[in-house]
């Protein structure tokens, strides 16, 4: 075991809380269909997740994790908006609507995270890791 710590900037950490606030408002927004304030809170929310990824890029454990939270970000509001113009139900191909699509970049996250887990990980069992 390392005896390294690592340590999150007050500033960021202020923009990860903030971030979680625009989080809790887009889906407050989606729960309650308040389509203009949830579709608002997707940039906010989107663009702090960006810049939270790119700012931990130096450990694999924290790059991994956070773009696996972009992606999730962008299927959830990508489902959102599909109710909120109604296009969710309309018929893809076959049994599958338009917010089955939401399923790609969830699918992406789970892959990400396999691909930290299952095979990054293990090759790398030195590296400094923040979970």
């Amino acid at each position: 075991m390392s005896n390294e710590t690592y340590a999150i900037p007050l500033r960021y950490r202020k923009m990860e809380n903030l971030h979680i606030v625009f989080w809790l408002l887009k889906d407050i927004s989606w729960c309650m269909i308040w389509k203009p304030l949830g579709i608002a809170m997707i940039f906010p929310t989107l663009i702090i997740a960006i810049v939270i990824a790119l700012r931990t890029r130096q450990y694999m454990s924290e790059v991994c994790h956070n773009v696996a939270i972009v992606v999730w970000i962008t299927a959830n509001s990508y489902w959102m908006v599909s109710e909120f113009l109604h296009f969710d139900t309309k018929v893809l191909f076959g049994v599958y609507t338009y917010k089955h699509l939401a399923i790609i970049p969830f699918a992406l996250g789970i892959l990400i995270l396999a691909y930290y887990y299952l095979w990054w990980k293990p090759r790398h069992p030195l590296a400094l890791e923040t979970m």
